[in-house]
Order: C-alpha cells, then sequence, then structure tokens
C-alpha cells in the first residue's frame, strides 16, 4: 500500500511594521525614467523578523529615517505597496549605514522578548550553544551567563550586564541581527527570517 505524498507548505511570515533605512524620493539613481515618472521609494526594515523591503510610497509623502509605517494588510497612510524584499548588498549606502541605529532601536522596543532569549537560550549541539552565536561570546562568557539565569531569571538588559561582566546585551543582539541580514546563508539563524 503506497502512503499519501506529504504536502509541506513553506509559512512566509510577513511585517506589519517596518523602520525607514532610506527614503528615495525620485527612486534609484540609474532608474532611466524621467523624474516625473519614476515612483518615490522607501528601503526599511520589519520589526518582527527583521525582514529587508523595498516599498513605493504614496506621492506627497516624505517618510523620514526611523520612522515607523504600517505595511500590513488593509489600508495604508504612506505605503502604496511593497515592491520586493531586499538583500542587504542591495541596500543603498544611506541605509547600510543608518541600518545599526534603526536595528538598535528596534531591540530596545522588543528589549523583553530579547532578555528572554538569554534566559531561554538552549544548546544547539553538544559542542555549541545558541548564546555562542553572539559575537564575542566565548564558552567562559556562556558558562557565566547559565550560571546567573540558573539563579534568577535575568529582568532587563541592565540586569544581564550588571550580573556578568563585560556583557553588553544590547550591542550583541544587534551584532547577531546584522550578521545574518549580512550572510543570509549562515548555517544558524536566530532573530532574522531566512
Amino acid at each position: 500500500m503506497e502512503r499519501p505524498k506529504e504536502k509541506f507548505e513553506k509559512t512566509e511570515k510577513f511585517e506589519d511594521y517596518a523602520y525607514v533605512l532610506d527614503f528615495l524620493p525620485y527612486g534609484h539613481v540609474d532608474d532611466k525614467r524621467p523624474i516625473h515618472k519614476r515612483e518615490p521609494l522607501a528601503q526599511v526594515i520589519g520589526e518582527k523578523y527583521f525582514t529587508l523591503l523595498e516599498l513605493s510610497v504614496k506621492k506627497e509623502k516624505n517618510p523620514l529615517v526611523m520612522d515607523r509605517l504600517y505595511i500590513g494588510k488593509g489600508e495604508r497612510d504612506i505605503v502604496n505597496r511593497i515592491k520586493r524584499k531586499l538583500k542587504y548588498e542591495e541596500l543603498t549606502p544611506s541605509a547600510k549605514k543608518e541600518l545599526p541605529f534603526v536595528v538598535e532601536n528596534i531591540v530596545k522596543q522588543r528589549e523583553a522578548e530579547f532578555v528572554e532569549f538569554f534566559n531561554k537560550a538552549e544548546p544547539i549541539t553538544t559542542k555549541m550553544h545558541q548564546l555562542e552565536l553572539l559575537p564575542g561570546i566565548g564558552k567562559k562568557t556562556m558558562w557565566a551567563i547559565l550560571e546567573e539565569r540558573k539563579k534568577e531569571p535575568f529582568k532587563s538588559f541592565e540586569d544581564i550586564s550588571k550580573r556578568v561582566k563585560g556583557v553588553q546585551p544590547l550591542k550583541l543582539i544587534v551584532g547577531r541581527i546584522i550578521y545574518e541580514l549580512q550572510n543570509p546563508s549562515a548555517k544558524y539563524r536566530l532573530f532574522v527570517q531566512g
């Protein structure tokens, strides 16, 4: 008797909000069309999954870097449509420059979630732990974090910094997110949707 084929659906996760990295009022500089036919564009990063996107912006709207835009389903006040998903290399030089600051802002807004990462991070293999994927965390620091969280769960980034010498959680999380955006084929992903 033949078993029925299983169907695996790829579940794409969509962003509802995004932060502006760069606004291009006349589109891309290499667009050969006359200026009056070009559409204003924004390069943004999603608030929840850190998805890099390019958006078509409604005429007469001029979003600023760090503005939070609604990009979900339904009526949008500033965004016409999502044009495409971007790779890190496709970001404008300005967007790349702003990226660490915008990511830091998002991480600060979602501090409780990222503190929970420090409280619940687990081994990936017998020789590697999720905490070791954060830039600058080696075995010694990983063990210090694990020992401290056994005593009591961490409450904030400040709490982590006070209890584990030399650890700057905000910097570590931002560094890992930037790394994952720059290296989409990285073997392990903690924060950025693949």
